[in-house]
């Protein structure tokens, strides 16, 4: 019997010859080269898992193992398995397939493990500790750091917190009051017919808003609506009265920007129809609102004015809110008054688009520019920022 020891003591030497060379030329001989290879394998791995692996550390494994050009199972292949006597080459392959098998899960398994980095070895510098500081009361003292390498006490990254944007903040506001005082909130297209955007609210066809030179025209039918008036004609054709509700929302009109102006704004407008409604209860109504926006202290004003779907009709003013209506500022055109909305007694030719008995019920509307009670609640003088997205002008808002 052939001895079963290869004549080479390095067994990745050993593969890239034939079993004839080696002398091997029965099962013990494989035996022996194949549990040789078993021990190589292993101390592959290890080197791997003990000393830091890495991506590349792992794939440098596989190829030199299974590597399909010059790998150790496929050098296996080529000079031992192909050229084996006919009595050998059943048990080289089954040996063959079990090394593949065993390499493929070992290397497997390392690759599914968290990769080891630097900081997970033992240390291997000496440990710095800062010192306590007494002067700091309830200082806690510092965790210890790599010396020369990371600072683990300083400040994380900060993940920087959106703010509610001025507008909608405002909207809120708004609509919180007048949810305290029963009203409720309705919505509508901002794409709007021309029926509901002026027709149904007494806005003859000769009207100079419906000018194109004012108004946005989709077709000649179809606008972007210029006030959120029409959804209080939307929502009385599908409510009977008693009717409370505000209209949040955007409008478009045809303006040049500058820094009161927009072509795209906001209003909150609002309607309350019911029997024996008055001038007084819109007067209290408007007091009330501004009182609890602006503050206890302003004083409202009203002045007659004129609105087609509205009769009568009035502006409303509030006492300055920066000279406290002393008449000395420049905000107030020195006037003491800031004008501020439009408000009226709802026409009762509207009645009559809504199938609302104008003999039995009476109302009021008004409508206010967001824009406007954020410029002058925050104090902000061009009313662009609000459309700019600029970070530095919103986190003003924190």
């Amino acid at each position: 019997m052939e001895t079963s020891d290869p004549p080479t003591s390095d067994i990745a030497n050993a593969v890239e010859q034939s079993l004839d060379k080696l002398g091997v030329r029965d099962a013990a001989g494989l035996e022996g080269l194949f549990a040789r290879l078993e021990q190589r394998l292993r101390d592959d791995v290890g080197q791997v898992t003990t000393g830091g692996r890495g991506p590349e550390d792992i794939e440098q494994l596989r190829v030199r193992w299974l590597g399909r050009k010059q790998g150790l199972v496929r050098s296996i292949t080529e000079n031992w398995l192909r050229s084996a006597p006919a009595e050998l080459k059943a048990d080289v392959g089954k040996r063959l397939n079990a090394l593949r098998g065993s390499a493929e899960e070992q290397i497997a398994s390392i690759a599914r493990q968290p990769t080891v980095d630097k900081w997970s070895q033992p240390l291997s510098e000496p440990v710095r500790q800062r010192p306590y500081s007494a002067a700091a009361p309830g200082a806690v003292e510092a965790a210890p750091v790599l010396a020369g390498e990371l600072d683990i006490t300083l400040p994380g990254t900060r993940r920087t917190i959106g703010v509610e944007h001025p507008i909608r903040r405002v909207i809120r506001e708004i609509t919180e009051i007048f949810l305290s005082l029963g009203y409720s909130v309705e919505e509508g297209p901002d794409i709007e017919s021309a029926y509901y955007n002026f027709e149904a609210l007494n806005i003859p066809e000769d009207h100079p808003a419906r000018d194109d030179q004012d108004t946005f025209y989709v077709d000649p039918q179809t606008v972007l609506r210029t006030h959120t008036s029409p959804v209080q004609i939307r929502t009385m054709e599908k409510m009977q009265p008693p009717v409370r509700i505000i209209v949040p929302g955007r409008a478009f009109r045809h303006d040049a920007p500058d820094a009161t102006h927009a072509s795209m704004f906001h209003q909150v407008e609002g309607l309350a129809v019911d029997t024996h409604i008055t001038f007084a209860d819109l007067k209290g109504t408007l007091d009330y609102f501004l009182k609890a926006f602006f503050g206890p202290e302003v004083r409202t004003r009203f002045r007659p004015s004129f609105f087609p779907f509205t009769e009568p009709s009035a502006e409303v003013d509030i006492s300055c809110i920066f000279c406290g209506g002393t008449a000395g500022c420049r905000i107030c055109k020195y006037s003491g008054w800031i004008e501020l909305l439009g408000c009226g007694m709802v026409d009762p030719a509207l009645y009559s688009y809504v199938h609302y008995d104008p003999a039995r019920y009476s109302g009021f509307a008004f409508g206010m520019g967001v824009e406007r009670l954020a410029m002058l609640k925050y104090g902000v003088q061009d009313i662009q920022l609000f459309f700019q997205g600029d970070v530095r002008f919103l986190h003003q808002f924190r």
